[in-house]
C-alpha cells in the first residue's frame, strides 16, 4: 500500500479518528511548542549566570570600573577602629557601595572623592565580555558594585588599598517566548560577586 492509499484511506475514515486527531493536535503543538519554550527559557536563565560569573571573574583582575577607586590612599583615614596608619587593615566599613553603570558612578559616606563617569575602557571591555556570552546583553543592562570587604590595607605600595567584594549585575533581561506568540517574559536580575584580585590591566587571565 502506497503512502497516497493510506493518505487516502486516512481521509475517509469515518469511524472518528479524523475527529480525535483535530481534537489532539492543539494540545499536542502547545505541548511541544511548551517543551521548547522551557528549554529556551532555561538555556537564556544559563546564559545569563555564565555571563555575570565571567563578568565578575574579569572585573576583579582587571582596573576598576570607579577608576577612583586605584588611587584611594586609606592612609591617614579615619575609620571605625581610629586613624589607619602605613600598612593597618582596612575595615569593611571604611568603603560604602560605590554603584556603577555604562554612564556613571554614584556612592556617598565612605567613597573616593570625585566619583562620576566610569572608565570607559573597563566598561566596555567588561560589556564586550559578557556579550560574547550572551549577545542580548546591552550595556545599560550592567551594573557593577564596590563596597567594603575588610581586605586591604593602608597605604599599599603594590596596588589598591582597598580590596573589595564586586558584584556585576545583569538586570532588565527578558525572554521572548513562543509559547505565548512572541511576548516577552521578564527574567530575573542575575548576580555574582568575587573579591578584587589584580585590579589592574585590561585582560583577564
Amino acid at each position: 500500500m502506497t503512502a497516497h492509499d493510506l493518505l487516502t484511506r486516512f481521509v475517509r475514515d469515518r469511524t472518528g479518528s479524523v475527529a480525535e486527531f483535530a481534537l489532539i493536535l492543539p494540545l499536542f503543538l502547545l505541548f511541544f511548542l511548551g517543551i521548547i519554550d522551557a528549554g529556551r527559557y532555561a538555556y537564556a536563565f544559563n546564559q545569563g549566570e555564565k555571563a555575570t560569573q565571567t563578568g565578575a571573574r574579569w572585573t576583579v583582575v582587571t582596573n576598576p570600573v570607579a577608576p577612583q577607586l586605584s588611587s584611594w590612599s586609606l592612609n591617614g583615614a579615619s575609620v571605625s577602629t581610629g586613624t589607619l596608619i602605613q600598612g593597618d587593615r582596612i575595615p569593611a566599613d571604611a568603603l560604602d557601595p560605590i554603584t556603577c553603570s555604562s554612564t556613571e558612578c554614584t556612592g556617598t559616606g565612605n567613597v573616593p572623592s570625585g566619583l562620576g563617569a566610569p572608565d570607559a575602557t573597563a566598561f566596555v571591555s567588561l560589556a564586550t565580555r559578557m556579550q560574547e556570552i550572551w549577545p542580548e546583553i546591552e550595556d545599560s543592562n550592567i551594573e557593577v558594585v564596590y563596597r567594603g570587604s575588610g581586605l586591604g590595607y593602608a597605604g599599599n605600595p603594590d596596588g589598591m588599598d582597598v580590596a573589595p567584594f564586586v558584584t556585576v549585575r545583569l538586570k532588565d533581561m527578558s525572554f521572548t517566548s513562543l509559547l505565548l506568540f512572541g511576548a516577552t517574559v521578564s527574567l530575573p536580575d542575575f548576580a555574582y560577586t568575587l573579591t578584587m584580585e589584580d585590579g589592574q590591566g585590561t585582560q583577564s587571565n
